[in-house]
C-alpha cells in the first residue's frame, strides 16, 4: 500500500470552502447544560471561519435527553431546515460528535451536507498540515474517525461489490459488500500509517537524545490555538514561520534556536494549539507531536490577555498536559496580546507580553534565564595561547561577553554550561 492511497471522504463542502469565497453555513447545537454553550458556539464559528465558511445562523435546542436519530427534536430539525433554506446554506455544522446514521438522518432532513465539530477540525488539520508527519497524523485521525461511521455515511456503502453469474448458469458468491471492502481498506491503511508514524517517532526520539547529549535546553510553547504562540516565537527568534489571527494557523511543531541574555542557547518549540473538548482520538493522533512538551526543560503556557476566557484556556491546556505526565517540568504562565487587554487586572507576578509591540519579551527571557540558571555559570579565565582551541567551546556552547589579549594569554569573561565548567577550572582568574 503506497502513501498516495486515497482515503474515504466525508463530503465536498468542507474542501470547497478553502478554494472559493466563504460558504454560508448554519450552526446546530444541543444544549444539555454541560458546558458554556455561547462560548462553544463562538469557538465553532471561529473554526468555520478558519475553514473558509461563514456561520450566518444558528439553531440551538435546550433538551435534557437527545433524540436518538438526530439528537435534535423533530420540531427543531424542521426549524433548522427552514433556516438552511432561508439563508441558502451550503452546509450545517453540529457542535459535537455525530454517528454515521445521525449524519445521514440530519442530511436527509435538512437537505444540506452535515458536518460535526470533529469533522470540521479534521478538515482544518488536513488543509494546514505541511510536514510529512503532520499529514500522516491527520490522515490517521481521519480514518480512525471514519471507521465506526462507515455504515451510516451513505447507502452506497451497503451495495454488493462482487458476485454475478458465470457461464452456463453457474453462480459465484455474492462477494464482499462495499461496506466490507471499505472497512478492510481502512484497517489496512490505518495499520500502514501507524507503522510509518512509529518510524518517524523513532527518528524524533533520536533527535531528542542528540539534544540531551549536547545539553541544549528545550522550551516548549503550549496553549490554546490562536493565543499568539507562533507570533511569540517569531518575535523572539526572528520572523520565520506563518502566523495569522485564526484558529490552527499553524499545525506542525516548529523548533528554533534562541540565545538567552545569559548566553545560554536553547531550543524554542512551538506546538500545535488546543481547543476545548478536543476529541480524545485527536489528542492521541497528535500525542507524538505534543510530547515535545513532555520532554521539554521548561513549559511556557500561553494565554490570550485580551480574552475574557483566558482562565478557561489555561484550564484546557492543563488538561491536555495532564495526559502527557508533565507535572514535574517547570512551567511559566504568559499572557500574550496584552496590547489588546483593556483595564484587566493581572497578578504582578504574571508575565505579560505582546509579540506585536515587543512589550514584556525581555522579562520573559530573563525569567527563562532564572529558571535555567542551574545550567550555566559566568566565569573569567585567561587561556594560554596554546589552549585557544577551548575558545571555540566558549563561543559554540556558551557566549563571550569580553575578550582581551594579554602577554600570558587571552582573557575572557564568558558564560559557560555547568557541564563544560571542568574544562576551564585551571584557567580561572
Amino acid at each position: 500500500m503506497t502513501d498516495n492511497t486515497t482515503e474515504l471522504d466525508f463530503g465536498t463542502t468542507a474542501q470547497k470552502a478553502t478554494d472559493a469565497e466563504k460558504l454560508p453555513v448554519v450552526l446546530l447545537a444541543l444544549d444539555q447544560g454541560r458546558y458554556d454553550m455561547a462560548r462553544s458556539l463562538d469557538e465553532l464559528r471561529a473554526l468555520a471561519d478558519a475553514n473558509g465558511m461563514d456561520a450566518v445562523a444558528e439553531v440551538v435546542q435546550k433538551r435534557a435527553t437527545p433524540e436518538a436519530a438526530t439528537l435534535l427534536g423533530e420540531g427543531k430539525v424542521a426549524e433548522a431546515r427552514l433556516v438552511c433554506q432561508n439563508v441558502n446554506a451550503a452546509a450545517a455544522i453540529f457542535d459535537g460528535e455525530l454517528t454515521g446514521s445521525q449524519i445521514r438522518n440530519l442530511s436527509a432532513a435538512l437537505q444540506v451536507e452535515v458536518l460535526d465539530r470533529t469533522m470540521l477540525i479534521l478538515e482544518i488539520f488536513r488543509a494546514r498540515a505541511t510536514t510529512n508527519e503532520g499529514k500522516l497524523q491527520t490522515e490517521l485521525a481521519t480514518l480512525r474517525y471514519q471507521l465506526p461511521r462507515l455504515q451510516g455515511l451513505g447507502e452506497a456503502l451497503s451495495r454488493q461489490g462482487g458476485g454475478g453469474g458465470g457461464g452456463g448458469g453457474a453462480r459465484r458468491g455474492a462477494g464482499e459488500t462495499k461496506l466490507e471492502l471499505d472497512r478492510r481498506h481502512l484497517h489496512h491503511r490505518i495499520e500502514h500509517l501507524e507503522g510509518r508514524l512509529k518510524e518517524l517517532e523513532k527518528r524524533r526520539g533520536e533527535t531528542r537524545r542528540a539534544r540531551q547529549k549536547n545539553n541544549v535546553p528545550v522550551v516548549a510553547l503550549v496553549g490554546y490555538t490562536n493565543v499568539g504562540k507562533s507570533s511569540l516565537l517569531n518575535a523572539l527568534c526572528g520572523e520565520q514561520i506563518f502566523e495569522a489571527d485564526m484558529l490552527f494557523a499553524t499545525l506542525d511543531p516548529t523548533a528554533r534556536k534562541l540565545v538567552l541574555p545569559s548566553g545560554l542557547q536553547i531550543i524554542l518549540v512551538d506546538t500545535v494549539g488546543f481547543v476545548s473538548r478536543l476529541p480524545h482520538h485527536l489528542v492521541e493522533a497528535f500525542k507524538s507531536t505534543l510530547e515535545e512538551a513532555a520532554f521539554a526543560d521548561v513549559i511556557v503556557k500561553v494565554a490570550d490577555a485580551g480574552d475574557a476566557q483566558a482562565a478557561e484556556q489555561l484550564a484546557v491546556t492543563d488538561e491536555v498536559l495532564g495526559s502527557l505526565d508533565c507535572a514535574d517540568i517547570p512551567q511559566l504562565v504568559v499572557y500574550n496580546k496584552c496590547d489588546t487587554a483593556n483595564a484587566v487586572a493581572f497578578d504582578p507576578d504574571i508575565l505579560l507580553t505582546s509579540a506585536k509591540t515587543g512589550y514584556g519579551l525581555p522579562a520573559l527571557l530573563a525569567k527563562l534565564d532564572e529558571v535555567l540558571n542551574h545550567r550555566v555559570r559566568t566565569i573569567e579565565i585567561v587561556l594560554p595561547y596554546d589552549k585557544l582551541a577551548l575558545a571555540d567551546i566558549l563561543r559554540s556552547r556558551g557566549s563571550v561577553a569580553a575578550e582581551e589579549y594579554r602577554e600570558d594569554g587571552v582573557y575572557y569573561r564568558a558564560t559557560v554550561k555547568i557541564d563544560d565548567l571542568h574544562r576551564f577550572e585551571e584557567f580561572l582568574v
